[in-house]
This record gives C-alpha cells, sequence and structure tokens, in this order.
C-alpha cells in the first residue's frame, strides 16, 4: 500500500473516531438531561401522591371490612391560616375496585373538591364533582358535570349498593374517595381509577399560581363572591379584595372560587357551569405559559392538590389534556328533562338505566 493510500485510511479512521466520540457525547447528554427531567418531575410532584389501593372484585369480597382510619396527604399539621390543606378521605373498607378501561384511547379521571371547614375536616362532602374524558383518538376532551344533588344508592359493587336514597355529593361522606368512585362507578358504569382532589384553599393556591383566571362577573353576582370572600376570611385569613365592578376581568383565587360557588343566586345547574369555566379557564392560560413559566407553576404547585397519579401519569394526563384543549366540550348530569325532583329532602330522582346509557353514548359514542 502506498503511503498516500496509508494517509487516507487513517484521516477515514480518525474522522469515523471523531463522529464516535461526538455521538456519544451527544447521547450521554440526552439521556442525563432525560433522567434528570424525570428525576426532577419525581422530586416536583412527590408531595401530591396519595396511595390509594385499587383490588379486584374478587380480592374486595374476601376482605376483613375493619372500621376506620384513613389516609393523610398534603400538610394537615398547619390550619387553614398557617396554609395547610385538608387531607384525603380514605377508609380501607372502602378501596377503588378495579375496573377495565372500556377503550383504551378513552381515559376518565374524576376532579372533585370538597366542602371542607378545617384541615381536620376530612369526612365531609363533595362540593364539586367533574369527569375529565381525554379521547385521544379524536384530540377532544369532554368536561362532565355531574350534580351533587342527585340520588343515587351508594356502595362499592352492585351488590354492596344501599337500599336507601341518598345525594351522590354524601359517598365520600360515607365512604371516603373509594366508596365516592366505586358509586359513580357502579350507578353509570364508568371506568374512573384515576382522582384529582381540592379543598377550598388548595383550589384557590391553584388558580393563583397562573395569575388568576379571566371571568365575565355579572352585576348579580358580586354580592355572591363577596359573602363567600367573607367566609372563606374567617377560614383562612385571605386578603382578597373585594369584586366591586362587573364585565370581563381577572378573579385572583378565592374570587374565583367565591364565583364558582355561588348557588342561591340562580341554580346548582349554572354553579356546576361556573365550576366548568373556570376549570377551563386554567387549563388554557397553563397551555398558554412559555416552557419556563411551565416548569416554575410545577415546582410551586407541589404538594397544593391531592392525586393517586403517579409522576408519569400526571406528565401524560397533563400533555394530552393540552392537546385536546381547541376541541373540548362541556356538559352535566342529569340532563334537563331527565329526572324530578323530591323536595324533602331536595334530591334529582332520575333513570338509573336511563342515565347510564345518556352518559355512556356521550363518552364513548352510540
Amino acid at each position: 500500500m502506498s503511503k498516500k493510500s496509508h494517509d487516507s485510511e487513517g484521516n477515514k479512521l480518525r474522522k469515523k473516531s471523531k463522529a464516535l466520540r461526538y455521538f456519544v457525547r451527544i447521547l450521554s447528554a440526552f439521556l442525563g438531561l432525560t433522567v434528570g427531567f424525570c428525576l426532577y418531575w419525581v422530586y416536583i410532584f412527590g408531595g401530591t401522591f396519595v396511595s390509594v389501593p385499587v383490588v379486584n372484585k374478587e380480592d374486595y369480597s374476601t376482605m376483613d371490612l375493619s372500621e376506620g382510619g384513613s389516609t393523610t396527604g398534603g400538610d394537615v399539621t398547619s390550619s387553614w391560616f398557617d396554609g395547610g390543606h385538608t387531607r384525603l378521605y380514605y377508609d380501607p373498607s372502602h378501596p377503588i375496585i378495579e375496573v377495565k378501561q372500556k377503550d383504551p384511547n378513552i381515559e376518565n379521571i374524576l376532579v372533585f373538591g370538597i366542602d371542607a371547614r378545617g384541615t381536620d375536616d376530612y369526612a365531609c362532602r363533595t362540593d364539586c364533582m367533574m369527569i375529565l374524558s381525554i379521547n385521544k383518538k379524536d384530540n377532544s376532551l369532554k368536561i362532565i358535570s355531574l350534580m351533587r344533588d342527585t340520588a343515587v344508592y351508594i356502595g362499592d359493587t352492585e351488590d354492596t349498593l344501599g337500599t336507601r336514597l341518598n345525594k351522590l355529593n354524601s359517598a365520600y361522606h360515607f365512604g371516603g374517595v373509594g366508596e365516592m368512585i366505586n358509586t359513580i362507578n357502579v350507578i353509570f358504569d364508568l371506568d374512573i381509577q384515576r382522582f384529582v382532589m381540592f379543598d377550598f384553599g388548595s383550589a384557590a393556591d391553584t388558580i393563583d399560581l397562573v395569575g388568576g383566571v379571566e371571568i365575565d362577573v355579572k352585576p348579580e353576582e358580586i354580592p355572591y363572591i363577596n359573602q363567600d370572600l367573607d367566609e372563606t376570611r374567617a377560614l383562612d385569613g385571605n386578603n382578597s379584595p373585594y369584586v366591586t365592578t362587573s364585565g370581563l376581568q381577572v378573579l385572583d383565587g378565592h374570587q374565583a372560587v367565591g364565583w364558582s360557588r355561588i348557588r342561591y343566586l340562580d341554580s346548582d345547574f349554572v354553579r356546576a357551569s361556573r365550576q366548568r369555566t373556570v376549570a377551563t379557564a386554567m387549563m388554557t392560560k397553563v397551555n398558554g405559559m412559555s416552557y419556563g413559566q411551565k416548569l416554575q407553576l410545577l415546582n410551586d404547585s407541589a404538594g397544593v392538590f391531592e392525586t393517586n397519579m403517579n409522576t408519569a401519569d400526571i406528565m401524560r394526563v397533563a400533555l394530552n389534556c393540552f392537546a385536546c384543549l381547541e376541541n373540548r366540550e362541556e356538559y352535566r348530569f342529569p340532563e334537563d328533562g331527565t329526572y324530578t325532583v323530591q323536595n324533602d329532602p331536595w334530591m334529582m330522582l332520575i333513570d338509573f338505566d336511563e342515565q347510564k346509557q345518556r352518559i355512556n353514548d356521550y363518552i364513548w359514542g352510540e
């Protein structure tokens, strides 16, 4: 081989070696960033995760259903004045019953708020129940309100449903998050396994973290917002200012929560619509944030809400929701004209078979 040929081969080998070293460095940097990002998410959301067992029906039927006990999440050692949050109520007698996901492309998650009056008031009733139905097939998001005064039989399985009608918002009070989710799944034939929980304070804190939400306030709503501000100020010492003008404006966390909880001005149906409006406004605002702002929001929101979703679940659900925001719908059940009213106590009486079919058709299609 000539010297010229030998030098040419050597140059080729050196170039390949150099290219390989660059590739290894790039790959190492990418893996390092990926691992670091994942560890960051684990660190950030470690305080939001609450372990709630999910068992199959066979395991549930053989359980020793002991009374009492609950899991604890969030900062329950501090009062609301000191920034504490009400713990999730989980009764070991009522784990979440495993339900197979009906469609791998459609996931249903329960988001609910509790009517707590302090960090120790955990066995309370739910103030708001919404299902986020994420459809990855057509990139759509459905936000479904479940009316809290709907009359249902409460229980974990069809065999354990009670014989006396109670309001749906009582299921959490009677058996914690497990019995609430199980009741909703049995009554409406749904497949909910994951949840997110807020109390008044944590909902307000979350709204504040995104810089408030833009709401069109009607003149007649102002006194009710300010009345709620007076009530929450006595509970947690917040200093949110009174709302003094109507029209489109940015409300802070406590103002927005007060607006969403208005009930006696019009109806619980309009109230549920306000809650969906606040939820949509929050998601839209987060979606419009820069990457750096989203990271800061993640950092600041650690421990504010309670969920049984792990880090990977939260990442996946957040990305799916943002992808579907432009194609979203809002609805409530029961629908108009599909219930009658019982006045004492006031409850919405429904045809269970009809409502089960309606909500299934709405989520999965006829």
